[in-house]
């Protein structure tokens, strides 16, 4: 979150950095952090941990970089203590199939999954988003559930995570080779869908182009998941053929970047995109095992889990939506217009998801409390100033505690609840979630059995820079009975 005043980054800088250096060193494979740093700062930190549950986190002497895999014993018990991971998998198999916001890096789900579950248990992720989880769950060994409101989000996990047959695989992408070989400016295409400012965000040959893509998946004589398959690389290439900037979270046109998109462009792309999915979804078909389910149901939320009794889960993990940060239908609202998962206004969809600005008047006429001591001293200076971002940091956190709640019901006893969720601004306050999941999670029927920080590369937030995330904190809560 740099770049903001010298105040808030003050206060940043105290409440996510108190104690630790700036120094990184990296390590590969086994290596631990420095055990003698972390038994000098071992007892402060405790007393802070175990205090009144709003103190700065203290952590090790140095941030530790790790590049890779996350070794499964890495000592994680020091509160506070300060990771930078670096990814060398988010390519790998299906998780570099489409882009998408604030997702996971492969290696933390996957190391999450190692430590806290074995094979064949139960994984859940109630915000899955693109489906890293649940891709890192069927490698590992591990069915589990993903779960998600966003109609998109449920699709592109779901093409991730259902292996293909390669011979039926390459008899599609031969056949739609070949198609994209007759392209040209005769060439007969399928219907143009009618979206709201359809003809503002798409060039009239590229509308072409996109119709003939999509008109020629779906004339394909192939199982529907291999055409699913198509039609991801085909949405994969939507936002860059589009007017709008490519890479800002918001789908807007901004005049000054002056984008050019030639024809014959999203023809390329697609080509482009589907020779580099094949390699991956090959690669996973090679490894995955067909026996390992994932589930993604339709009929639960984040909030509502009832259609899982009580103890079904060993392990949960996620990545919540940050609060104010990604608007997810409106960064996708493209890519659901062509693939008929919307149609018109998104603002039904949009009200449904954990850390929408969709509220009422009445949501925000009056302040409201949380219960959350900490969470409402920050709500209540936010009130001050915009009674309506005061109203939507309330909603967020009433949906976060409905979350902690639900998961804690369908956990096994003993079972870990892995949370990795990060800070941010919001009319100046920094709204710190990960804390006040902290402070609300005993009462939740959880056990805090530890936390510390990961630095942030680059999760495709492109936020103004006061408001930008640069640590997530991860958070492993245990159901108490255990």
């Amino acid at each position: 979150m740099g770049g903001r005043a010298q105040a808030d980054r003050d206060l940043q800088g105290r409440k996510l950095r108190d104690g630790m250096a700036v120094g990184t060193r990296t390590i590969e494979g086994a290596e631990l952090p420095g055990q003698e740093g972390a038994a000098q700062l071992g007892l402060e930190a405790l007393r802070r941990w175990e205090g009144d549950g709003v103190k700065e986190p203290a952590g090790l002497a140095d941030a530790v970089r790790i590049e890779g895999d996350i070794p499964r014993d890495l000592d994680v018990s020091q509160p506070g203590a300060r990771f930078l991971f670096i990814s060398r998998d988010q390519r790998a198999y299906t998780h570099g199939l489409h882009k998408y916001p604030a997702k996971f890096f492969p290696e933390l789900p996957r190391w999450i999954i190692e430590r806290y579950s074995r094979p064949g248990e139960l994984v859940l992720d109630p915000f899955m988003g693109s489906g890293t989880t649940n891709l890192e769950a069927m490698l590992l060994g591990r069915p589990s559930v993903g779960v998600d409101i966003d109609p998109f989000s449920r699709f592109l996990a779901r093409v991730k995570t259902t292996p293909l047959e390669p011979r039926e695989l390459r008899a599609a992408v031969a056949e739609m080779t070949a198609r994209l070989d007759e392209f040209d400016d005769r060439a007969e295409v399928g219907d143009i869908p009618e979206f709201p400012y359809r003809d503002n965000w798409f060039k009239p040959y590229v509308l072409r182009e996109l119709a003939y893509i999509k008109g020629g998946i779906s004339g394909l004589d192939c199982a529907t998941e291999v055409k699913d398959f198509l039609l991801a690389a085909f949405s994969s290439v939507i936002r860059q053929a589009s007017q709008a900037d490519n890479n800002c979270t918001r789908t807007v046109i901004r005049k000054k970047l002056d984008k050019r998109i030639e024809p014959g462009y999203a023809i390329s792309l697609f080509r482009k995109r589907l020779e580099g999915n094949v390699a991956g979804m090959l690669a996973l078909a090679e490894r995955a095992a067909a026996s390992t389910p994932v589930t993604i149901p339709t009929d639960c939320s984040a909030t509502d889990l009832t259609a899982y009794p009580e103890g079904t889960f060993d392990l949960a993990l996620t990545s919540p939506p940050y609060l104010n940060a990604v608007d997810y239908p409106r960064t996708h609202q493209l890519e659901m217009y062509w693939l008929g998962l919307a149609a018109g206004s998104l603002r039904d969809l949009k009200r449904q998801h954990v850390g929408t600005e969709v509220v009422t008047a009445a949501e925000y006429a009056a302040l409201r409390q949380t219960g959350i001591a900490s969470a409402d001293g920050v709500i209540g200076d936010i009130f001050a100033t915009d009674p309506r971002r005061a109203g939507i940091a309330y909603r967020y956190m009433r949906d976060m505690v409905k979350n902690l709640a639900e998961v804690n019901r369908v956990l096994k006893p003993g079972g870990k609840y892995v949370l990795v969720v990060g800070s941010n601004m919001m009319r100046g306050q920094t709204f710190e979630t990960w804390r006040y999941l902290r402070e609300a999670a005993p009462g939740l029927g959880y056990r805090i059995e530890t936390w510390f920080v990961s630095g942030i590369i680059n999760h495709f937030i492109k936020v103004p820079r006061a408001e930008r995330i640069e640590d997530d904190c991860i958070l492993v809560l245990e159901k108490r009975g255990g």
